[in-house]
Order: C-alpha cells, then sequence, then structure tokens
C-alpha cells in the first residue's frame, strides 16, 4: 500500500475527452424527462428538496471527514474519499429510486439542482474537507488546484446538458420522448465500456490496491446511504421522499469524480481507484437496497 500515492494509472488525453462526452450525454439523457414545472412543484413545496441538498452536500462530506480522520487511511485514498463525497447524486440514482418505490421525480429534481449546485459546492467541499486534514492538505498545495477550472469542468459536462435537454423537452417534446430511454440505455452501455476498458488498461494496478480500498468504499457508501435515510426520517419526510433522499445521498456521480481526478490530480493512484470501486459498489448496493425496499412496500 505504501506507494499507492506515488501511482499514477494510464489514462490518456483522449481517454478524458471521451469520458467527459460520455457524461455530458449521460446528463443529457436524463434532462431531456425533465420540464421546468418539475422546478416550479418543488418551489412551491421545497421541504423535501432541501432536506435532500443538505444530505448530500453538507452531511455526506461532514461524515466522510470524521471517517477519514477514525480510520486515517493513506492521504490520497483519503482525498479520493472526500473528493467523491464532494460530487452531486450520480444519474443512476433516478433508475434505482423508481426501482425502491421512491418520489422518481423528486430524485431527478434533486440531481438536476444538485448539479447545477456543484459548480460552486464541488470545489468548495474538495478545498474545505481536504485542507482540514494534514496529509490531503499537502496534495492539494502540491496540486495547487484552481476551484474555478474545477467549476467550468462541472459546468460545461454537467450542466450545459441540463439546460440543453430541457429547452429540447420544452421545445421538441415528442422528439425528447423519442430520444429518451434509448439514449440513456446508450450512454450508460457506453459509459460502462468505458470504465471496463479503463481497468483493463490498468489491471496489474488495480488487483494489486484494490482489495486494500474495498473495505474502506463500501463503509463509505453505508455511511452515505444511512447518512441520507437518517437526515430524512428526523426531517420527518414521508417514506416515498425518503427513499429519494437516501439515494441521491449514497449514489455520487463517480464518473465526475473521475473526470477531475485525471483533469486536476494527474490520474492520482489511491483516489482513481476510489472513485472507480465507487463506481462500481454504489450501483450494486443501491439495486440490492431498492430492492429490499420494494419488497417490504409490497408485503405490506
Amino acid at each position: 500500500m505504501s506507494g499507492i500515492d506515488e501511482i499514477t494509472l494510464n489514462f490518456s488525453p483522449a481517454s478524458l475527452t471521451l469520458l467527459n462526452a460520455i457524461l455530458a450525454v449521460v446528463m443529457f439523457s436524463i434532462a431531456i424527462d425533465l420540464k421546468p414545472e418539475d422546478f416550479h412543484r418543488l418551489r412551491r413545496a421545497p421541504k423535501a428538496l432541501i432536506i435532500g441538498l443538505f444530505s448530500q452536500f453538507i452531511v455526506l462530506p461532514v461524515l466522510t471527514f470524521l471517517m477519514v480522520l477514525a480510520i486515517q487511511p493513506r492521504p490520497s485514498i483519503a482525498l479520493g474519499l472526500i473528493l467523491v463525497a464532494a460530487c452531486p447524486g450520480g444519474n443512476i440514482s433516478n433508475f434505482i429510486t423508481h426501482r425502491a418505490g421512491g418520489n422518481t421525480a423528486l430524485s431527478v429534481s434533486m440531481t438536476a439542482v444538485a448539479t447545477v449546485g456543484a459548480i460552486l459546492l464541488t470545489p468548495v467541499n474538495i478545498a474545505l474537507w481536504g485542507g482540514l486534514y494534514g496529509p490531503t492538505r499537502d496534495i492539494l498545495r502540491e496540486i495547487a488546484i484552481d476551484p474555478v477550472q474545477v467549476a467550468l469542468t462541472v459546468g460545461l459536462m454537467l450542466v450545459l446538458p441540463l439546460v440543453l435537454g430541457v429547452q429540447l423537452n420544452m421545445r421538441h417534446p415528442a422528439l425528447a420522448a423519442r430520444l429518451h430511454r434509448p439514449l440513456q440505455a446508450l450512454s450508460m452501455a457506453i459509459f460502462i465500456a468505458f470504465i471496463v476498458l479503463a481497468l483493463a488498461a490498468n489491471w496489474a494496478f488495480f488487483l494489486g490496491y484494490a482489495g486494500a480500498v474495498v473495505g474502506l468504499v463500501v463503509l463509505h457508501n453505508a455511511l452515505a446511504l444511512a447518512g441520507g435515510w437518517s437526515v430524512a426520517t428526523l426531517a420527518r419526510l414521508s417514506p416515498y421522499d425518503r427513499r429519494a433522499v437516501t439515494f441521491e445521498t449514497g449514489i455520487q456521480n463517480s464518473g465526475l469524480g473521475l473526470v477531475l481526478i485525471f483533469a486536476f490530480f494527474g490520474g492520482l493512484g489511491g483516489m482513481a481507484v476510489v472513485a472507480a470501486l465507487w463506481g462500481i459498489w454504489h450501483a450494486i448496493s443501491g439495486i440490492v437496497l431498492a430492492a429490499l425496499m420494494a419488497r417490504s412496500e409490497a408485503a405490506r
């Protein structure tokens, strides 16, 4: 494990550009199912949305920081956990919320609002929590990360496709309806294939270090899901809304995390392994938890 902080993954600039494009298409495929009314509806009853964003951008980073203080993993691994916690909710959270019998409209709107908010909150959370922990603060000093550049990356990759998708749905709803499912399926399939190929190109490194990180990722994801559920429960949200908040907190946009890691941290080994494992594990844990929730709901 001692060398993980010095290792960088095999990832070309062309691969990074491709990943940017794939994530933009994934965001666009979600956005074409959104309308301005979705946001207006939440503005009239904003409690669940506010609780969800609080859970995602405040509670999860705090829980992550406390976990890092308690366990004190290698610096690059610690910064990877902090960075993933600073990202907005992942795109598959909408699908998983639907499978769990939760409020899908709330989930989709939370993803959209969190994506816009991530322009400011993602770089702020990385700088704040990474700067409070000595070993990760040293990495941030060496990298000299520019929060403005992070914000521009998030904006161009996620917010621009979001705006374009909503505009298409407003102006050409029939076309948006025809494109939604095939485009979402295609973009997710390409994204999965990309991750598989990236892992194959770094397989020896991944085998050497993933085993030491997997327990931390599982614990971190469990904290995220439990944190979302606890915050929603304490806020007395309905079970319908509680499920959306749970998955929006526990399903993170690890694809964005990988882009930031390769764009600003040079593919730093521990960070990249954390984000890659998150991308695999949160899908597994989310689908399993959603099935259990759906089964308990059906049994009532």
